[in-house]
């Protein structure tokens, strides 16, 4: 008997380590090129040293950046060194060799029990390589203060990975709510951990003017400040000139070098836009006269300028810059010699986007212009425009991009186009030999919903985890040489604070973050929401906020051929089992458990749901009134 308990101890053992050593040992994100997993791992210890083989200045940053990181976390002081003749045991070694498979941001990571060596062609590459070097560490290193009794273990592990992208970018919305230099900063420290490298900055629009020009004070005087809104969007009342203009800000001239300059330390690129001719509220409340219809329709254009139109509508105050006006063009003149001197990046972002012509077709300036000119319709005229603004942007030494309505009335000679309203503009662009940034709307619009409609805070649309992570930039039939890169979009609209805004970009950065860096044949939906639950609990670590939309269910209504409403049921993530209740208690693991759509009761006031996996609760209670289903239901029919 003793044996057989043995024996059996021993294949429970067994078969224990087996399936250990036949599971990931890891939860990268984004996935690497190549990983190939060894025997062992190697120990971060008190004594551990980082060896540095390289005499540059950025790779010598790259060691600072590790050693702060580690020494945060584990409490041990890990200085770095130039690196021993001989290389020492138990220590960490990065280095710069000459790989051309590697390109600039590609990097090898070896990990034994002997040692830890990462190199790259370039400092950006031991950069990546450091940030897949902290997440194959426990999560617990994430901590910003020492943590106590953790093994430092690192699994053995031989990683080649260069990114299918160099374009690798998140969009962050300063305009319609301010973000702060400091909410900037720890915006790019969350984004490099992903491998992200460009940093879109939505600098202005209606709702405000975020960066000084100093031959343009008014942007900033009056542009940049509006009174405080609360509520939904585009169902807040208009201004009145009593009211103070508290709620705003913008950056000084010198937070956006010392932001460009903590974002190079970082190996990220900062995109500046200047949302043109449409979005332009702030800049007309500023500066009235640069309108079409300056001053109009209202008593005081810088009141009615810094709001919405009714339920949003753009069509109903004129928000454009006028394309007939030749102060327009010295007004800009001024602003891209500013924005391009601080901004080292190659491309200037004009925007170009949703521009409502309708104030343009009564301009007597617009039309004696269109006569001059030749130009047929509004779509012209906005060309034009763009074409002027180009000349403008390209005698600073910098390249144009615009979303993708700059192809409307012809796209101007050497302009990238950054497509949003789907792929489409970037299909046409592309086949017409220019670069193009693709950032569909449908795919990586994180702003968006992101769960049941009834769930989340409320936004224009929806886009949920799944369908974000089968983002793939590059559309079939396009030269892939023309896509630069993909990008994730966060407008702020509705996020008015740093909180809601990680709660909107996290978990569905971390999907584009794959599919803009990682090969596609390598995405595996399952594996992914099983790396993102481990990226999880480093949020938690961290104090990053984020949605676990994922866990709940998604609920559709129809009503069957006998009249009876009908409900069912989806979820995002596989394995999930959803329980339910329609006599309003709280359901649990006991109740009901969802197989098939479900006949709604006739005294039924809600259906309430939870979900389980592997017998614990994982999703929130959702208490689903009957009458949400039943207006579903008809809008369906």
């Amino acid at each position: 008997m003793k044996r057989f308990a043995a024996f059996a101890i021993f294949l429970l053992l067994s078969f224990f380590s087996f399936s250990q050593n036949n599971q990931p040992r890891n939860s990268l994100i984004p996935l690497p090129v190549s990983l190939k997993e060894d025997n062992g791992n190697f120990t971060l210890k008190n004594t551990t040293v980082i060896e540095l083989a390289a005499n540059n200045e950025d790779a010598k940053r790259v060691a600072g950046y590790l050693s702060n990181h580690l020494s945060g976390a584990t409490g041990y002081t890990i200085p770095v060194k130039a690196m021993s003749a001989s290389g020492t045991s138990g220590n960490i070694l990065l280095s710069i060799a000459n790989d051309a498979s590697l390109g600039s941001e590609g990097y090898h990571l070896n990990v034994s029990p002997a040692g830890v060596s990462i190199t790259a062609n370039k400092p950006a590459g031991l950069f990546y390589g450091m940030q897949t070097l902290l997440q194959l560490l426990p999560k617990e290193i994430v901590s910003k203060t020492a943590v106590k009794n953790i093994s430092w273990t690192i699994p053995a592990v031989n990683i080649t990975d260069y990114p299918a992208f160099g374009w690798r970018g998140l969009m962050l919305d300063v305009s319609r709510h301010f973000f702060t230099k400091q909410e900037v900063k720890d915006f790019i420290d969350n984004m490099v951990q992903y491998k992200y490298n460009l940093l879109h900055l939505h600098l202005t629009d209606d709702q405000g003017w975020r960066i000084e020009i100093k031959s343009l004070p008014n942007l900033t005087k009056v542009g940049a400040w509006r009174p405080k809104r609360e509520g939904a969007w585009g169902n807040t009342q208009a201004p009145d000139s009593t009211e103070p203009k508290t709620y705003g800000g913008f950056y000084t001239q010198d937070d956006i070098k010392e932001l460009v300059q903590y974002a190079k330390d970082r190996f990220v690129n900062i995109l500046p836009e200047i949302d043109i001719p449409a979005h332009s509220m702030a800049a007309v409340a500023s500066y009235p006269d640069l309108s079409c219809t300056p001053g109009t329709y209202h008593v005081n254009a810088s009141e009615e300028f810094q709001v919405w139109g009714p339920n949003g509508n753009i069509s109903s105050i004129d928000n454009t810059l006028c394309p007939a006006n030749e102060k327009v063009y010295v007004f800009l003149d001024k602003v891209f010699t500013e924005v391009a001197k601080l901004f080292p990046f190659e491309y200037i972002h004009m925007g170009g986007d949703e521009a409502a012509k309708n104030f343009w077709e009564k301009s007597d300036a617009v039309k004696a212009l269109m006569q001059k000119e030749g130009l047929k319709n509004m779509e012209e005229v906005q060309s034009y425009f763009v074409k002027r603004v180009e000349k403008i942007i390209q005698s600073k030494g910098k390249k144009l991009m615009g979303w993708d309505e700059i192809l409307e009335g012809g796209l101007a000679p050497s302009a990238s186009v950054m497509s949003w309203r789907g792929m489409k503009g970037g299909i046409e662009a592309a086949k017409m030999g220019h670069h193009v940034v693709m950032a569909p709307q449908d795919f990586t619009y994180v702003d968006l919903m992101q769960g049941d409609p009834y769930v989340e805070p409320p936004e224009f649309a929806s886009l949920f985890l799944n369908q974000a992570y089968k983002f793939n930039p590059v559309p079939q039939g396009v030269d892939p040489k023309l896509i630069l890169g993909g990008e994730a979009c966060l407008w702020s609209e509705h996020s008015t604070n740093v909180r809601a805004a990680e709660y909107l970009l996290w978990p569905r950065g971390l999907a584009v973050a794959e599919s803009v860096w990682s090969p596609q044949d390598k995405k595996n939906w399952p594996g992914f929401v099983s790396r993102v639950e481990q990226q999880f609990e480093r949020f938690d670590i961290e104090k990053i906020k984020y949605a676990r939309s994922m866990y709940n269910p998604v609920f559709a209504a129809s009503v069957d051929t006998s009249g009876q409403l009908k409900v069912t049921l989806t979820t995002e993530v596989p394995d999930l089992d959803i329980y339910y209740s329609f006599d309003e208690t709280n359901p649990d693991e006991f109740y009901p458990k969802y197989e098939k759509p479900l006949i709604v009761p006739k005294d039924a006031l809600h259906v309430k749901v939870i979900t389980y996996r592997n017998g614990k609760p994982i999703g929130k209670q959702i208490n689903m009134p009957i009458d949400e289903l039943q207006k579903r239901a008809k809008k369906k029919s």
